[in-house]
């Protein structure tokens, strides 16, 4: 309840900003403006477009409007009468359009001011004077998130009960930024963007680039132990494959197309592997005792974004998925599920991230049955299924309706960055529908011909969201295991530099990812700039490292280890490496 009434106060409170806005620039246009998690945004029409300069004006008249009291009045009106309201606005002209005759309310904030809204709102403005606000940022926004649209300007507003709550969250946002990826990930030579190559494809350098080889190394070997059969295959297909899987009418908007989708020589770079992986199995006539038939592929794939959702790593236009598809009996589902399932929570303790994640049952919409495949029956049958294993396992999930694929339900593993975004990092789903669509069947006991259940599953998830979630929740300081750079080797002076040299080449011989800095720079400047690139180990050098054939060491943390050997230096790192710290 108190979460209902802290979002009605936002949306007043964004009623408030439209109204101050079209005080202060008449000429503005109002589109739409809802609550979010930390308070709400409004877009508007605006040319001249705004600035962050321009707030503090902004927000007193605000708080003119809030002081003054003034109420906040529900008005039911016909479409013809919205229309006449909204004539000079085609935001709102269109959303009308889009509402029935008889569900269509104005709500008045005194008497000079109304919005096309829904509601529901408070009383009046004297119920948001304790509320502390506070402009946040400006931005582009596509009307309606279609690029194709005019590109409207986006005022983020937080909002919250308190100042004393207000300023608790920027305070949050501040520590946030200091993690986010987008920067760290940028500062640490990991990824880089370039215009000229386009939004939504980084290019991953060297270090960025290694963290992603030992991930895929690590989950490929680690799915081979569970029987999985690796595949390659191609990044190109002929729109008839996505035909009848049924993306091509569940999903072509979200591909990327080479011709005229029309033309049968149309190519499509593919989205998902799965139609593919059925090939495979498709290669030979199977039988029972071949199932359960675990396939895993390190996928590129390639999806069409709309340029307002991508950031950073976390959406991409081409990315890197762990996938694996697995053919199995109706009796093998169960356990193939559930196996895949815990490979995943396998995966996220061994990153450090399991305790951040929460767990979606995505089902269908029967008032929406156009988005899917599949008859209501069958759709039930499924979903009890997968409740029931979810159950069995003892998973604590909640569930929402219209989330589903087309072709069958899923676990969908949820996890949030920084900024409180959330996306889904890992799924788990049961296709009860491709198996006919291709035609792959197994031979039974009995010698009767069936179609197995396929289990679409990722094990990591996308590499790149994952790099960019463990960059956050590390502060970019990556556990050794993952460190592009383990070791920093440095001399203290000109006198210890051929014995820096040495040492870096047995570490590098023994299989360490080590640098080493033999500058003429201050030893203080050297540690300065190894700790800024969040090296674990960094190894000091002086003369008497030098004569005695010792090494001393600076952690992370601030933790000085004197004149070890090379060997106890090794020992330090396996350990660290072992325990995946």
């Amino acid at each position: 309840m108190e979460k209902e009434k802290l979002q009605m106060s936002r949306h007043s409170l964004a009623h408030v900003l439209a109204k101050a806005i079209l005080k202060l620039y008449p000429e503005a246009k109002m589109a739409i403006g809802p609550s979010i998690d930390d308070g709400f945004y409004y877009d508007f029409d605006y040319d001249p477009g705004f600035k962050m300069e321009d707030t503090d004006k902004i927000e007193k008249e605000m708080r003119e409007i809030i002081n003054k009291n003034q109420e906040f009045k529900r008005v039911e009106v016909s479409k013809e009468e919205a229309k006449k309201m909204f004539a000079d606005n085609p935001y709102k002209l269109e959303l009308i359009e889009d509402l029935k005759e008889g569900e269509i309310t104005v709500y008045y904030l005194g008497d000079d001011f109304y919005d096309l809204c829904a509601g529901p709102h408070v009383e009046n403005t004297s119920k948001l004077q304790n509320f502390g606000f506070k402009i946040s940022r400006i931005n582009g926004a596509y009307w309606r998130g279609n690029e194709k649209n005019k590109m409207l300007q986006r005022i983020y507003v937080y909002a919250f009960a308190s100042n004393k709550e207000l300023n608790e969250h920027i305070k949050n946002v501040e520590e946030a930024l200091k993690r986010d990826h987008n920067k760290l990930g940028r500062e640490l030579e990991l990824f880089t963007t370039v215009p000229m190559v386009g939004q939504g494809l980084p290019i991953m350098l060297p270090k960025g680039a290694k963290v992603l080889q030992i991930l895929q190394r690590f989950v490929e070997d680690e799915e081979a132990k569970r029987g999985y059969l690796l595949t390659m295959t191609p990044y190109l297909t002929k729109k008839d494959l996505f035909i009848t899987s049924g993306h091509w009418d569940h999903y072509k908007e979200n591909m990327f197309l080479l011709g005229d989708p029309e033309e049968d020589d149309c190519m499509c770079l593919r989205p998902m592997t799965c139609p593919f992986q059925y090939q495979a199995y498709l290669n030979k006539t199977r039988s029972y005792k071949d199932l359960p038939l675990r396939y895993n592929e390190t996928s590129k794939l390639f999806r069409k974004e709309a340029s307002g959702e991508m950031h950073g790593l976390i959406r991409v236009s081409q990315f890197t998925l762990s996938e694996g598809h697995i053919m199995c009996t109706p009796e093998q589902l169960e356990t193939e599920f559930s196996e895949c399932v815990e490979l995943a929570r396998y995966m996220l303790k061994t990153l450090g991230l399991y305790e951040d994640v929460s767990y979606r049952f995505s089902k269908w919409d029967e008032n929406n049955k156009e988005k899917y495949i599949g008859s209501k029956e069958e759709w039930e049958e499924v979903q009890g299924t997968m409740r029931k294993i979810l159950d069995d396992m003892g998973l604590d999930y909640f569930e929402a309706d219209g989330e589903a694929a087309f072709y069958g339900p899923k676990l969908d593993i949820q996890i949030k960055n920084v900024f409180g975004k959330e996306d889904t990092l890992i799924t788990v789903q049961i296709d009860f529908q491709s198996a006919k669509r291709f035609g792959m069947e197994y031979t039974d006991k009995d010698g009767s011909k069936k179609n197995p259940y396929v289990v679409h599953r990722s094990s990591i998830g996308c590499y790149e969201r994952t790099l960019a979630l463990l960059i956050e929740k590390y502060a970019g300081a990556l556990p050794v295991w993952l460190s592009p750079t383990q070791v920093m080797v440095m001399n203290v002076s000109e006198a210890s530099e051929e014995y820096a040299n040495e040492v870096f080449n047995k570490l590098a011989q023994k299989g360490y990812r080590v640098e080493k800095d033999i500058r003429g720079e201050k030893i203080g400047y050297k540690i300065r700039e190894a700790v800024a690139s969040k090296i674990p180990y960094m190894v000091i050098l002086g003369e008497n490292e030098a004569n005695n054939k010792l090494v001393s060491v600076r952690k992370r943390k601030n933790v000085n280890i004197s004149d070890i050997t090379i060997d106890e230096l090794c020992e330090l790192i396996n350990k660290d490496i072992e325990e995946k710290i």
